[in-house]
């Protein structure tokens, strides 16, 4: 794939701010990096929408969240109740975690069912369905993306980065091939640099998670001035 410029590129970052020790000092740090970059979005902790949507209100920043994070077991009414109470509070993006038991036993309709509840709750923001990559097989990844769209989701994402796995270039392929043109790929979890994200960009993905958003960009502009690239990474790694 040939050079994305830095303020393409940074049109796809979704920059993650949801680890569980971060300290309001941390948070707003990871804030004001989403603004200085002018990434797309940031996905931060449902107890942190509130102070983000005021902190980046003079910004273009959009506020995600996510929902039934990390493991996706909570209930249907759990979840359409977060995602009820993430509206309130001023997000427009939801991260689901999909039903990972359930789409590992078979249960398609109940894997359906949970994300449908999801979507309708959400009221037509933009819905990702995480299907924790890491934890399936290419079946299971496969059938995953084809119940995300029969679910009404508006993107199949690959992992939560807290499962001891994240993106890879085959997964995000597989993900693109099971899915029509109305559903789109996000790539997350592992994604750390330029090099990583133009292969994941390349594999089919639209928008990426991450919380390396400065690395990544820092390196676009680098290449904007006329820079090298960095050797490229090999991302099926991750």
């Amino acid at each position: 794939m040939p050079h994305i410029s830095e303020r393409a590129l940074a049109a796809t970052l979704d920059h993650a701010i949801l680890k569980p020790e971060l300290t309001r000092a941390d948070v707003d740090a990871e804030l004001d990096i989403a603004a200085e970059w002018g990434v797309f979005s940031v996905c931060v902790r449902p107890s942190d929408i509130p102070h983000a949507v005021s902190r980046l209100a003079e910004t273009d920043v959009a506020v995600g969240t996510v929902i039934g994070f990390p493991h996706g077991t909570t209930s249907t009414a759990a979840k359409v109740a977060e995602v009820q109470q993430a509206l309130a509070d001023g997000a427009v993006e939801f991260d689901m975690v999909i039903n990972i038991g359930a789409l590992r036993s078979g249960f398609d309709h109940a894997v359906i069912a949970d994300i449908r509840a999801v979507v309708a709750a959400a009221e037509g923001h933009v819905t990702k369905v995480i299907l924790e990559t890491a934890l399936l097989d290419d079946e299971q990844i496969a059938r995953g993306s084809r119940l995300t769209e029969a679910g009404g989701a508006h993107f199949v994402k690959t992992s939560t980065g807290f499962a001891g796995g994240g993106a890879t270039v085959a997964h995000v392929a597989l993900m693109r091939e099971n899915v029509g043109p109305d559903v789109q790929v996000k790539a997350s979890g592992g994604v750390r640099s330029y090099a990583d994200a133009l292969a994941m960009l390349e594999a089919g993905a639209t928008r990426l998670g991450t919380s390396g958003s400065a690395v990544i960009l820092g390196e676009a502009r680098r290449i904007d001035e006329g820079g090298e690239a960095t050797g490229a990474v090999d991302a099926s790694s991750y």
